[in-house]
């Protein structure tokens, strides 16, 4: 366990660190790839290309308060399935209509725009019988993962495991009964944010992340293939 001290230069040396963490088995699974946002691609593109395994994008959004734009209250993913932070909702009297409201909004104008953009309208594909590795850049909240995992048992897969390089250690504690396994490198306490803890981000824009999809041999879905046939 560490506390407010930045770990990784980038996340080329996160994905490394992340790889060392893996079973010698993973690979021989040949496990379902999913990167958990599209601030997550740059990392796990480096992991696919150690792993020599195809991965594909589960779509997420925050929603947001109506009383403060800035509090994230919940997440809904591109499978409709929605996550929510009980104890805000209440301390700002926030109805359900409200956050329903908001979800299919953000479905509807992101989620499906980030969909057509991306994956050229495909939705992602049945993971029924699959083994399913999702992973993030990092873990603060657990409000991604939990509406990501919420999204892929829904879709029933064999087993599924989650992968971050850096998590929060009490969101590695209420996650651990969950999922079937959760490999990471640092578990923190006293969480500041993802970005603090990588000295030199790599960021993308829309475009970059774009040109580097199409440029990776393991992101399929923009040609068009479906995440059964990866």
């Amino acid at each position: 366990m560490i506390r407010a001290k930045r770990v990784f230069k980038d996340q080329i040396e996160a994905a490394s660190a992340l790889y060392e963490a893996f079973p010698d088995d993973l690979v021989s699974k040949k496990p379902v790839l999913l990167s958990a946002s599209l601030n997550s691609v740059f990392l796990v593109d480096e992991i696919a290309k150690k792993l020599k395994l195809n991965y594909g994008i589960l779509f997420t959004e925050h929603i947001y308060s109506q009383v403060n734009r800035e509090c994230i209250i919940g997440m809904v993913s591109e499978t409709e399935d929605i996550v929510y932070l009980g104890e805000l909702i209440n301390s700002f009297s926030i109805s359900m209509d409200y956050l329903y409201g908001e979800a299919s909004r953000k479905y509807e104008e992101s989620i499906l725009k980030n969909i057509y953009k991306y994956r050229k309208g495909e939705k992602l594909a049945s993971l029924k019988d699959r083994d399913v590795l999702l992973i993030d850049e990092g873990c603060e909240t657990g409000l991604t993962a939990l509406v990501c995992l919420k999204s892929i048992i829904g879709l029933n897969p064999r087993s599924l495991s989650y992968a971050t390089p850096i998590i929060a250690t009490d969101v590695l504690e209420s996650l651990s009964s969950i999922i079937d396994r959760i490999y990471t490198v640092h578990n923190i306490a006293d969480f500041v944010d993802v970005d603090f803890y990588y000295e030199e981000k790599i960021k993308l824009s829309d475009l970059e992340t774009i040109s580097k999809l199409k440029e990776s041999k393991y992101y399929l879905s923009l040609e068009g293939e479906s995440i059964d046939e990866i």
